[in-house]
């Protein structure tokens, strides 16, 4: 099945009440659990990569071939999109794009709210004469991912968050409301009310950053409320490395990558599976 964008899914998603998750790829080992679980579970997937991660496994080009084999060789029949997790330019979303990403993410939500609304535009312009979905960001999601370091959590603004769409035209908006990146020191506190009002105005498909270490009914009460993509990579990486720890704590003479790396896939894969129960998007293909 062709690499597809993420707009069709998501509004589907928010019609029917689930929410797709993106899990991001950092290897080889993570695209094919990824991948494998979401055919066993029939459900449409979106594979995040951020700008590191696509750094690390060679560029934009390499990470779409290896996507578009794996799906060639596994047989894979449910939507899948690869999507540039906060894109920092324009440039870079270009790049993806040529290169053959479906979505992209453009995070200005650290600039000024006119140059936020200035590089989204021009981003949505470019991406949709191609058929490529666009996400965009406002406040600030705490914590760090890759190159993205945010200290604390700045809400989104509601009435900067319609003038941001109506601006811009974009495909679905990451509002910051209280999720954080890495691990949660103490407990989540999502600001629900916000995201409730956001999504009414906006009628957007709403996207949940740091989706790792949310509790079950606070996942299901942002679905409710619009939520229709829910991010995860922390969760996947703690499983992964405490998969890696295990095996050669078992076996400390093992050195084929396969024997330890194998392992931590299944438990990526395990992870995933969990996830996409939990948002709903089980036969949801």
């Amino acid at each position: 099945m062709p690499l597809v964008s993420m707009k069709d899914m998501l509004n589907k998603a928010k019609a029917e009440g689930y929410a797709v998750g993106q899990f991001n790829l950092n290897n080889l080992e993570f695209t094919q659990a990824i991948l494998q679980a979401a055919e066993e579970e029939k459900s449409p997937v979106i594979l995040g990569v951020s700008e590191g991660a696509a750094r690390y496994m060679g560029g934009f080009k390499t990470v779409v071939k290896m996507v578009e084999g794996l799906i060639e060789d596994y047989k894979i029949t449910v939507p899948v999109a690869i999507h540039l997790d906060h894109g920092s330019s324009f440039e870079k979303c270009k790049d993806a794009i040529d290169a053959g990403f479906t979505s992209v993410m453009i995070d200005a939500s650290h600039h000024s709210f006119e140059e936020n609304v200035e590089i989204t535009s021009k981003v949505v312009e470019y991406a949709h004469a191609k058929g490529v979905s666009v996400e965009a960001e406002l406040g600030t999601v705490g914590g760090q991912e890759d190159d993205v370091v945010a200290e604390g959590v700045i809400y989104a603004d509601a009435n900067e968050c319609v003038e941001l769409v109506k601006r811009t035209g974009i495909d679905t908006l990451a509002p910051a409301l209280g999720s954080v990146h890495g691990p949660y020191k103490g407990e989540p506190n999502l600001g629900f009310k916000e995201m409730e009002e956001i999504g009414n105005l906006t009628g957007l498909p709403l996207v949940l950053h740091g989706g790792t270490g949310i509790p079950t009914k606070d996942i299901t009460k942002a679905i409710s409320l619009g939520t229709a993509k829910i991010n995860v990579n922390t969760e996947n990486q703690i499983a992964s490395a405490k998969a890696v720890r295990e095996t050669l704590a078992a076996k400390p003479e093992e050195y084929d990558p396969r024997k330890y790396l194998g392992p931590a896939r299944d438990a990526i894969k395990a992870t995933v599976i969990g996830k996409i129960k939990e948002f709903g998007s089980s036969n949801k293909a």
